[in-house]
């Protein structure tokens, strides 16, 4: 895990140059790291960047309590897991991972909100589809049955009328999402009414 120090340091200093106590925080790998305006985006709701690229579930996981130190926000949203799955990972242990992940949330900030933002489906890693619909059928199911935990499906927006990723929602590299691409994650997460409910009144 010694290769996401640098990032895990670029955050640190980030949190230091706070001028504001952050109430919701993002979390994840580059899909939400790279949504440069994301904060703008979500100002209302005082949120924190903290998405480190190349990041998997894996490590979110084990670099949460350095991450989350100091910090007591009122939601959290999580984009993880397409690198789990690039990795080679099955399913199973991305699901594995979640569930240690929001273990540590619920024990140290209880009962928020936390909402997982599916997985998306992209050109580069269109021959995961499988297992990437699978790992978002499993976090929805778990959500389903627990309280105050939530799923946001990104996955079908991505689409073209052929059922296949989209390309003008992505960069040349086919796996991250352009201006027009965050464009659609916004309408579709900022219109979920649950992640935000503790925040609207905040």
């Amino acid at each position: 895990m010694f290769w996401y120090n640098e990032e895990i340091n670029r955050l640190e200093k980030e949190k230091k140059a706070l001028t504001y106590v952050p109430e919701m925080v993002f979390y994840g790998s580059s899909s939400f790291n790279l949504w440069d305006d994301l904060t703008v985006f979500f100002k209302e709701y005082k949120p924190i960047n903290l998405a480190f690229g190349g990041s998997t579930m894996a490590a979110c996981s084990w670099f949460y309590k350095n991450n989350f130190e100091g910090l007591h926000p009122k939601a959290i949203m999580i984009y993880a897991g397409d690198n789990d799955l690039g990795d080679g990972r099955h399913p199973e242990e991305v699901v594995l991972f979640f569930k240690t992940l929001l273990t540590q949330i619920r024990e140290d900030y209880g009962n928020i909100p936390v909402t997982f933002v599916s997985i998306k489906p992209s050109p580069s890693r269109w021959y995961l589809a499988g297992s990437i619909r699978y790992t978002n059928s499993k976090i929805k199911e778990l959500a389903e049955s627990e309280e105050n935990l939530y799923f946001i499906d990104i996955y079908e927006a991505m689409l073209n009328e052929k059922g296949e990723p989209n390309g003008d929602y992505f960069i040349e590299d086919g796996l991250h999402l352009n201006k027009k691409g965050y464009q659609v994650w916004f309408n579709i997460i900022s219109a979920h009414s649950e992640s935000f409910a503790t925040l609207q009144n905040s």
